[in-house]
């Protein structure tokens, strides 16, 4: 049985009254949401806040689930809205971290990108790298900036992206291509490459 499957068969039995199906959704997702935002929101307690808004919204919101997506998708998607309603709430600006862990602690930086032989050199390029990346991220219009972490940090495709942000596919391949393109642009004086190429 997959993953999707297993989320379906759970929330079904929510949809029948059955409230420890919901406990185990939130067990198998409560980590993985905190991740996504985490790349948005910076301080630990308004993540864990927004995190538990974000399953009561779902919760609530669970009778009218239709399956038409993955469930995590439909919750990414809430937890992105819960957090922007949050942030705008709060006259905050979202942050962005460069180092993500997936579910089994391993950790994803963009300097991974470039060559490292640990010299002080190459060490001293990378954090220039990721510090640049981080900073022109962090620029990005909100649109743009979901997109390219969705895609590049959380590692969704592009239909899981276009069913998170609620939009048509070319969309997102729009915003994901302006994004690449406004971090490359950055990128190019450091990695001293011409302008017909990215990196």
């Amino acid at each position: 049985m997959s993953d999707r499957e297993l989320d379906q068969q759970l929330v079904e039995r929510v949809q029948r009254g059955e409230k420890r199906a919901f406990d185990l959704l939130v067990s198998k997702y409560q980590r993985r949401l905190g991740r996504l935002l985490s790349r948005f929101i910076k301080d630990s307690a308004d993540i864990e806040d927004v995190t538990q808004e974000a399953f009561i919204k779902a919760y609530r919101a669970l009778p009218s689930f239709r399956g038409e997506s993955a469930f995590y998708t439909w919750l990414y998607r809430i937890g992105i809205n819960t957090a922007k309603n949050f942030l705008s709430a709060n006259g905050r600006r979202p942050v962005f971290k460069a180092g993500a862990e997936d579910e089994d602690g391993e950790v994803y930086d963009l300097s991974a990108q470039v060559p490292d032989y640990h010299t002080p050199e190459t060490e001293m390029m990378n954090r220039q790298i990721v510090e640049t990346v981080n900073q022109a991220v962090s620029v990005l219009p909100e649109d743009l900036r979901t997109a390219i972490t969705l895609r590049e940090m959380d590692g969704l495709s592009y239909e899981e992206i276009a069913q998170v942000m609620n939009c048509p596919i070319g969309t997102v391949r729009s915003r994901i291509f302006r994004a690449r393109e406004a971090i490359a642009t950055q990128l190019r004086p450091l990695l001293d490459t011409a302008k017909d190429k990215r990196w």
